[in-house]
């Protein structure tokens, strides 16, 4: 019997089920310690560390449907009001992934900042302290990442309007990087002089299968949106719910976002949740499907002949090793860079490691490459 002929009560069950297989295994950890010490153990990492708290010159610019982008500037010796520098310099913009901020790009930050580098920073719609699109509902979906694409661009000619540009992206935010490609390969043709794909895909996320069994995977991408929707209508209790099961989320977030949870540092764990924590529910609802339909594969031969890196983690569940394997197939001289026992946010689990590859890139994006490369701090 196949999904098509089970009733919804079967298909709902079975997703449920699916579901309850990671949901089980990270709620063994959590039944060994008092709820009550765990949320003063939240509290007392939220306290620590310095984690998003780097700040830029703040900017803001609007999407052709009135979307307001918020990006912010990190220019060593540019005009503080503006961010502003000497037109010719290198930028580096980095793009976030789904349920994400610019913040997650902490570690990359410091090391950039550090060395003199150029960089903007942005939050896609929706993420941050972006707007959110008046249009941006679940039937948008198949325009949506293309619409990221065009939000990129808005960024790009108001942050960066002149000069080489390194893009780098992670997960959500590579493939906002390929819509661009997609839209206006003659701009980064010209422009781009470098690309990092972090933990990404160009296509075919509708067969990853999020470490579950496959049957029981078809049956929640069934099921998914439609309870997504429903919850989105109801945010106030959606939120309540999660603070009653952020145990339940802690461990979803380690299990998903890190290849070694155990060895990530507990203050980066808990960053990473509040990241998460931090993005509606409607949001969450308004972009899910859009993944699913994104294949970009032809996308990429705009970036054909420039410096390229695509990396990712050996343990990702959300971008499988294999996606990152497409990507430099498509792209001739990419490199490519297999990171061992890592998950999905690599450039919070391997900072050193995601510096290095970066330096590496940009020493070869431009003639004056080694002195715009970021550190391995």
């Amino acid at each position: 019997m196949g999904l098509g002929d089970m009733s919804p009560r079967r298909r709902a069950g079975l997703a449920g089920a699916a579901l309850g297989v990671v949901a089980a295994g990270v709620a063994v950890e959590r039944l060994t310690v008092h709820r009550t010490v765990r949320r003063r153990a939240r509290l007392s990492l939220d306290a620590q560390g310095p984690y998003g708290t780097l700040r830029g010159v703040p900017g803001t610019v609007h999407a052709d449907d009135g979307t307001e982008l918020y990006y912010e500037t990190d220019a060593p010796e540019a005009d503080g009001a503006t961010g502003a520098t000497a037109d010719g310099a290198l930028t580096v913009v980095l793009s976030h992934g789904y349920c994400l901020n610019q913040d997650s790009w902490h570690f990359q930050r410091a090391a950039l900042r550090a060395l003199g580098v150029r960089a903007v920073y942005w939050d896609q719609r929706g993420h941050g302290r972006s707007g959110r699109g008046g249009a941006d509902r679940p039937e948008d979906a198949p325009e949506l990442l293309h619409r990221l694409g065009r939000d990129l661009r808005a960024v790009l000619d108001a942050a960066a309007p002149r000069g080489p540009v390194v893009l780098v992206g992670h997960s959500m935010g590579g493939m906002t990087m390929m819509t661009l490609a997609a839209q206006y390969p003659a701009w980064v043709k010209r422009r781009v002089a470098g690309a990092a794909f972090l933990g990404t895909s160009a296509g075919g996320l509708a067969e990853v299968t999020y470490g579950l069994p496959a049957a029981g995977v078809r049956a929640v991408r069934r099921v998914l949106p439609g309870v997504l929707e429903l919850l989105s209508a109801h945010p106030a209790l959606v939120e309540r719910g999660r603070e009653a099961g952020a145990d339940l989320l802690a461990g979803l977030v380690r299990h998903y976002s890190f290849g070694t949870p155990r060895a990530v540092d507990p203050a980066v764990s808990r960053f990473a949740e509040r990241l998460i924590e931090a993005t509606p529910i409607d949001v969450v609802a308004e972009f899910y499907p859009a993944f699913e339909g994104h294949e970009q594969t032809a996308a990429l031969a705009a970036f054909a002949g420039r410096p390229a890196l695509v990396a990712a983690g050996d343990r990702d569940q959300l971008t499988p090793q294999p996606h990152s394997e497409a990507i430099a197939a498509a792209l001739p001289g990419a490199r490519l860079e297999i990171l061992p026992d890592t998950g999905h946010l690599l450039m919070l689990e391997r900072p050193e490691e995601v510096n290095a590859l970066l330096r590496a890139l940009l020493d070869t994006a431009g003639p004056e490459g080694a002195a715009r490369a970021p550190g391995t701090a």
